[in-house]
């Protein structure tokens, strides 16, 4: 099922997940680094692929619409183990 989203808060759960989270999301999907940087708003298309990721321009740095959000559900696990007790970055 697809979400929707500001590209601002993709933008913030990339930068609150710790340290080697997009290695360990790429690993454990089967991915490249450079696909689930990508997912994140990442260009690099030569070494990484397209991953259901569209943009359009808008408030909050635009709309993002996730066709797939297996990356994005990895993401927010990965945030609730580091911070048990609060929640997730909305998003």
């Amino acid at each position: 099922m697809a979400k929707t989203i500001s590209f601002n808060d993709l933008r913030k759960i990339k930068d609150s997940l710790p340290d080697g989270s997009i290695h360990r999301i790429a690993d454990e999907l089967g991915l490249s680094v450079e696909t689930v940087r990508n997912y994140f708003g990442g260009q690099n298309f030569k070494d990484g692929k397209c991953c259901g990721v569209h943009i359009e321009p808008g408030p909050g740095g635009g709309i993002v619409v996730l066709d797939d959000t297996s990356i994005y559900e990895r993401a927010l696990q990965i945030l609730e183990e580091k911070h048990p007790a609060s929640k997730a970055p909305e998003a």
